[in-house]
């Protein structure tokens, strides 16, 4: 940030009086003029984000835990050939990791390892949920996917291990926000993501409550600095939260297939209507 310094009237005046005779000497002078008690203020007053940064930390790491207990579930399901248990317990275990994406984006190779669509990576590349989930929802088998299954929980458990390792600020947890909205604009809403499946909404609710926890966190400075565009986020989170909220099943959600098209067409819209001020949070926190 940088602070413009104001100088007192009188100083003004005497460095045009003397400009003519002096003017190098007065602007050397004025160059070492001590900071003003307004800058001081100014730099004193600067939001710390370390008891956030450190909130948004446990957070992750309470999900990643959750995350490799619940894929340990899932791809044992797979390689006992469950495929019904597999596909009840597909969905819910890959919450964990929506919620928290961007920090396994941060991570080289990590997010295209779990969770790369077909297509995303070359052929022989392409591994993780997606491709265990067309074998159970599209091949109705799951024979061949043991290798997939056990590099899947391993890549699981190397994202819970190197989190550790991410470098997290406040600028990251903004961007990250916006990054999971537009996870959703870009793939969940228009129903790309789970092609086979058809569990979108579990990835779109996960991914909007992994950018609802990170505006909860920021919200005590956000309110402070422009609480008028906190109230504004906060109320655009509670409608599209609202919206989903008729799509629930037991502890799920629906198939993507049963919204009709203005259902589609609503959450989009809703969606849209908090991304644009969510992109504004990090300008008013100055990250």
């Amino acid at each position: 940030m940088k602070f413009r310094v104001v100088l007192p009237a009188g100083l003004l005046i005497s460095s045009l009086l003397f400009a003519g005779c002096g003017q190098k000497e007065t602007t050397d002078t004025v160059a070492k003029q001590p900071v003003t008690d307004s800058n001081a203020t100014t730099t004193a007053a600067a939001t710390d984000f370390s008891t956030a940064t450190e909130q948004y930390r446990t957070y992750v790491v309470e999900q990643c835990d959750l995350f490799v207990k619940e894929s340990e579930k899932f791809t044992e399901a797979v390689k006992a050939g469950k495929i019904e248990e597999a596909k009840a317990l597909y969905a819910p275990s890959r919450a964990y990791y929506e919620r928290i994406e961007p920090i396994a984006e941060a991570l080289g190779d990590l997010d295209p390892n779990i969770d790369a669509r077909e297509g995303d990576v070359e052929a022989a590349e392409w591994r993780g949920f997606h491709r265990i989930e067309k074998a159970l929802w599209q091949d109705k088998t799951t024979a061949g996917m043991n290798e997939f299954a056990d590099r899947l929980l391993k890549d699981a458990q190397l994202l819970r291990a190197k989190v550790e390792t991410v470098e997290i600020d406040a600028g990251l947890m903004v961007t990250g926000a916006v990054e999971l909205l537009n996870e959703v604009s870009s793939s969940k809403v228009t129903g790309e993501e789970e092609r086979y499946s058809h569990t979108d909404l579990y990835d779109f609710a996960a991914n909007v409550e992994g950018a609802n926890k990170i505006y909860e966190i920021l919200k005590p400075a956000l309110a402070e600095k422009d609480p008028a565009l906190e109230k504004q986020i906060g109320e655009k989170f509670t409608a599209l939260t609202q919206e989903l909220a008729p799509f629930k099943k037991g502890d799920g959600y629906v198939s993507y297939k049963e919204l009709k098209d203005d259902e589609i067409r609503t959450l989009s819209q809703n969606l849209d209507a908090l991304a644009e001020p969510l992109s504004n949070m990090g300008k008013i926190l100055g990250v």
